[in-house]
């Protein structure tokens, strides 16, 4: 079956965004049973301190719409990084955390509407033989969205500047002192 060229137009304009350099996008198999039409990349990026950040975007297509949805796209995004023992440490994390979501969206200028989410601290630590850092500390933000139109470089945009500023890269052209 051919894919609908609106859903086309839409991959198009994600794969069309440029990245910051530090960022490793790749194409990924997308999930089979969501929607009749889905794109998926991963992003991977290393912040100043050696936090790593991974993530995954998957855009989801209906062309008969989902009332859930309130739309025929639905991007939906999955971010994961490592955090030091200080900032885990914060009680607002988790709000913080969702402020770089809405954030990226809007300095991005990206359309959307229906956001909802999750964000989740993690701590584990080892014990034993078990190889690693004593201590890990993470956040995970599930998030999804309705995208208003089909152009979704804005939305690209917007999940890349939210991969760098969770491992703390400061804005494109801002240089940190050291």
């Amino acid at each position: 079956m051919t894919e609908p060229e609106l859903f086309q137009r839409a991959v198009a304009t994600l794969r069309s965004v440029r990245t910051r350099p530090e960022l490793e996008l790749t194409e990924v198999r997308p999930p089979q049973r969501l929607a009749p039409w889905a794109f998926a990349l991963t992003a991977e990026v290393t912040g100043p301190a050696d936090e790593l950040s991974t993530g995954r975007l998957v855009l989801l297509h209906d062309p008969d719409g989902v009332d859930a949805w309130s739309g025929v796209f639905r991007l939906v995004a999955y971010v994961r990084v490592e955090l030091d023992a200080e900032l885990a440490a914060d009680p607002l994390l988790p709000e913080v955390g969702w402020s770089w979501l809405v954030e990226a969206l809007d300095v991005a200028g990206a359309p959307y509407l229906a956001l909802g989410g999750t964000v989740t601290q993690t701590s584990s630590a080892r014990f034993g033989d078990i190889a690693g850092p004593a201590r890990t500390d993470d956040l995970e933000l599930r998030a999804s969205w309705t995208a208003r139109d089909a152009d979704l470089s804005a939305h690209g945009t917007a999940f890349y500047d939210l991969m760098a500023t969770a491992v703390g890269l400061p804005p494109v052209g801002v240089t940190t002192l050291r």
